[in-house]
């Protein structure tokens, strides 16, 4: 069972790093793992932000694929309560609102269209959060009119984390199914803790890889040149997490949250493509194509960390600088 309390005073990453999961991994074991934790009540995060954020750390330091469905059903949980909603009791939720090469759904005449791409827990979820313009509605993926088509994920890394693209054909959407007026969904003042939380996932990700390099250099390895790519792994990692602590107590009550949601988001995806850079040059070959977790750690935190947009989020992170008026 994944546990957060142990975790140091002004951290967020525990002081021990969790077990992971068993392999080989696979939908239907993660499928499996989610709703032993939901049934146990430990996807019911901490309602402190410190507290929330070390646990999606901690999800995403035992597996990833794990943690992007637990990231998304804490999500859309949040989401509900921003409402004034509660969640249907015993449902796993998620929340698909990716717009991507022109994709996207649709709301027309009270039915929903159109196609969303990256949509995990097709075949996992009971229910999710669904984007559809600039609406949010909740649906009901029992619905026949959810056509799911998980040949289109052909990714090695988060590969069950049971993704594809999901087709919406025509389903009638009853206005209790709506969720705020037009444009709530990315208005609401959690929109920057969510995007937030996500950079913590990502910061489990990476100390999950710290986790095996450390295991794979106290079992005998460790020259001078190794020990350095270490110091720089530890030191991108620890600056991170001292980020986003530091955010997780003010962020609310920032005069531009999605700002420094866009700080932490920059922060954790430069710090997971250090580790990602010195990682495989601190081992070499051998873990690589010898350890199956290490391998499909690494292959996960590559795909999983591009949900931040490279340059255009950094672009937009530093016309936020310009724009503020204060220094950087």
């Amino acid at each position: 069972m994944i546990a957060w309390e142990s975790r140091p005073p002004h951290r967020l990453l525990e002081s021990v790093a969790p077990k992971p999961l068993p392999l080989p991994r696979s939908v239907a074991s993660i499928g499996a793992e989610l709703r032993t934790l939901h049934g146990a009540g430990a996807l019911d995060l901490p309602a402190d932000l410190a507290g929330r954020w070390a646990a999606l750390a901690a999800f995403g330091r035992t597996d990833l694929t794990l943690a992007r469905l637990a990231e998304g059903h804490t999500d859309a949980v949040a989401i509900l309560r921003e409402a004034g909603r509660a969640a249907v009791p015993g449902a796993l939720y998620g929340v698909w609102a990716a717009k991507s090469g022109g994709t996207g759904a649709t709301l027309d005449g009270g039915r929903l269209g159109g196609t969303i791409r990256f949509c995990s827990g097709l075949s996992l979820l009971d229910r999710a959060l669904v984007v559809a313009g600039d609406r949010l509605l909740e649906l009901d993926l029992a619905d026949a009119g959810v056509r799911r088509r998980p040949d289109a994920w052909q990714a090695v890394g988060m590969d069950a984390s049971d993704s594809g693209d999901v087709d919406f054909a025509a389903i009638p959407v009853p206005v209790e199914a709506l969720i705020g007026p037009p444009g709530w969904y990315v208005e609401r003042p959690g929109f920057a803790l969510g995007g937030a939380g996500v950079a913590a996932v990502w910061l489990g990700g990476a100390a999950g890889v710290v986790d095996d390099v450390l295991a794979y250099l106290r079992a005998g390895h460790g020259d001078e040149h190794q020990l350095a790519h270490l110091g720089a792994m530890h030191t991108a990692l620890r600056s991170a997490e001292a980020l986003l602590f530091t955010a997780s107590a003010t962020i609310a009550a920032a005069p531009d949250p999605w700002h420094v949601a866009s700080t932490c988001r920059a922060a954790a995806e430069h710090a997971v493509g250090e580790i990602l850079e010195h990682a495989p040059r601190l081992t070499g070959a051998s873990p690589l194509g010898r350890d199956r977790r290490f391998a499909q750690r690494l292959a996960d935190l590559g795909v999983y960390v591009r949900q931040h947009h490279a340059e255009r989020d950094l672009a937009a992170l530093g016309r936020q600088v310009l724009d503020s008026g204060e220094h950087a």
